[in-house]
């Protein structure tokens, strides 16, 4: 419906301008005002007319606005400064907007274009850290987001397991007698992390032993060792093992995994090298490589195959990215900002080769605030102690909030309160933003997260109370409602719902979540306003009332879905 309105505002310009003689190089646009004093649709058409009339945009806005004659979508067009406002007639409407909310609220017809989407893609070689949480729950929600707009979306965690780190875990086992403990009490991608961490410390004291580490990545490229490619192959699953477990937590969860090797064993690697070799952009000295400065602007080459002749992580991503191309029309990279020339390497690489170029997001690193963190040097937060800590300070905040909650209700509500916190709070926050992960900005029982939850528990409570309400539905219809005269903080929370569908396909086009996060957050705050201003049960406007609550409940469960955090019915 919102979208109706929209292109009925479009309509009333265009006529306007029409009748001025005035014409615009491109189509008309409408944004959001900062706030609903300002109106809820905002035209800056003046600004571009303005140069043409050389008027002032606030003369310009002033004399189409005269010409404009409004329906009963809205109840006034006004000339604010250089901006045509349109406000929308809520009373007339409403009827319209909610009737458009049902369980699906927010979901768009199937588009014809598969997404192939990589994230999280962790090595190896101990288990995820913070630093890696912000990668998977990043992709996590960006594929969320992308079903819900209608995409067919296939997400791959991309197996390094070629990579030094897991030839070292390996070289640990083999050569300096460390092991894993399979009944160990202690989770098995910790053991790896701590094997990684023993093997570095003995490298430390002897640089040599790195030429032994090199000999296993050559001879497991070869593969024709089966009995080291066994073992390879076993302490990679032994840290996706626990990788799986730790994402599942923070409801996660790949299509598939998918492992480097096989574009080595396949010959895939090779005949992206020989490709890129016919194409006459190769270069050798000691190693081969691609020389990007001419035609690409990029004075760091990428090499191409070690002086050994072993492939490096860049050619296999290259047959990778080849693969995901052919398996989707888009092909969408999650990573850290520390890749950013790497990408630009890759990409050249592909467009030498005439494949598909990854659209890639960018994102910033979480610290802590005292400083970095190393798994080499054994110092880093891990997600699992991350997801523990969370739900171990929700529990005690909530025994002192709600005392009265049984044992098990106080563990589940806990669960739920602590992963969702962690997820909203790095969905919330624009990827180019540097975080300092700092407890009292995640788990605040006031804002965030948490508030947002409290106000979907505080829906449910409402309608269960009501008597219209039995089995999960809300047994009033529309039609059964004649008065349509709304007060201020009714129609502040029906223009918000309007918008949720805009704003998901706003955030599908930029690939971008934060703004998902920061609507939610506006819809809890404007329907806790309207339940504090507002008696719902036994008033004489109860059944509009009701529809408001029970269509508000949907969109925050909706959005919190795409933001993968679940929306409990009580806290």
């Amino acid at each position: 419906m919102y979208y109706k309105v929209v292109e009925e505002a479009k309509k009333i310009l265009k006529y306007g301008l029409e009748k001025l003689n005035l014409e615009i190089s491109n189509e008309i646009k409408l944004g959001f005002p900062p706030n609903s004093a300002m109106g809820d649709l905002t035209s800056t058409v003046s600004f571009e007319l303005a140069k043409k009339l050389k008027k002032s945009p606030v003369e310009v806005s002033q004399t189409i606005v005269k010409e404009l004659h409004h329906d009963k979508y809205f109840r006034k067009v006004e000339a604010k400064g250089p901006y045509i406002n349109f406000f929308i007639d809520y009373d007339e409407i409403a009827k319209e907007f909610l009737n458009d909310i049902d369980d699906d609220y927010g979901s768009f017809t199937q588009k014809n274009l598969k997404v192939i989407l990589e994230h999280t893609s962790a090595n190896p070689n101990g288990p995820l850290h913070i630093g890696h949480i912000r990668n998977g729950i990043i992709g996590d929600c960006l594929s969320r987001l992308l079903k819900v707009n209608g995409y067919k979306v296939l997400t791959q965690y991309y197996v390094n397991d070629m990579g030094r780190q897991i030839a070292m875990i390996v070289f640990g086992v083999k050569e300096l007698n460390l092991k894993i403990d399979e009944k160990s009490s202690l989770k098995i991608d910790h053991q790896i992390g701590n094997l990684y961490f023993k093997v570095n410390q003995e490298i430390d004291k002897d640089p040599d032993l790195k030429n032994r580490v090199d000999v296993l990545i050559k001879k497991y490229e070869n593969g024709k060792d089966l009995d080291l490619n066994k073992v390879f192959e076993q302490h990679v699953n032994y840290c996706l093992k626990g990788v799986k477990e730790t994402l599942l937590k923070l409801n996660i969860s790949h299509d598939e995994f998918v492992w480097e090797g096989q574009f080595v064993r396949s010959g895939d690697v090779d005949k992206v090298i020989n490709s890129l070799i016919d194409s006459g952009h190769t270069e050798k000295n000691e190693v081969l490589y691609l020389d990007l400065e001419k035609g690409f602007g990029i004075d760091k080459e990428l090499v191409l195959k070690r002086s050994d002749g072993t492939s490096l992580y860049s050619t296999r991503d290259l047959a990778y990215h080849i693969k995901k191309s052919q398996l989707g029309n888009l092909v969408i990279d999650i990573l850290g900002s520390d890749h950013k020339l790497v990408s630009k390497q890759l990409s050249a690489g592909l467009e030498i080769l005439g494949e598909k170029t990854p659209k890639v997001v960018f994102y910033e690193f979480i610290t802590l605030p005292d400083g970095s963190m190393s798994t080499r040097r054994g110092r880093f937060v891990s997600s699992d102690d991350l997801i523990d800590e969370a739900i171990k300070r929700s529990k005690k905040e909530l025994k002192f909030r709600r005392p009265e909650l049984s044992p098990e209700n106080l563990d589940k509500i806990s669960q739920i309160i602590g992963i969702g916190a962690i997820r909203y709070y790095i969905a919330k926050l624009s990827p180019e933003k540097h975080i300092t992960f700092k407890w009292d900005d995640v788990l605040s029982f006031e804002k965030g997260c948490v508030s947002i939850q409290y106000a979907h528990a505080r829906a449910c409570r409402l309608l269960k109370k009501s008597n219209e309400y039995n089995d999960g539905v809300l047994n009033i219809s529309i039609d059964e409602i004649n008065d349509w005269s709304l007060d201020e903080s009714e129609a502040d929370l029906i223009r918000l719902l309007a918008k949720f569908p805009i704003v998901i396909e706003e955030s599908a086009k930029i690939l971008r979540v934060h703004l998902i996060a920061h609507y939610v957050q506006d819809l809890a705050k404007t329907f806790n306003k309207f339940y504090k201003s507002q008696r719902v049960i036994g008033d004489e406007n109860e059944l509009l009332r009701l529809l408001l609550v029970n269509k508000t409940r949907i969109t925050i469960r909706n959005a919190l879905n795409i933001l993968g955090v679940e929306a409990p019915e009580f806290i």
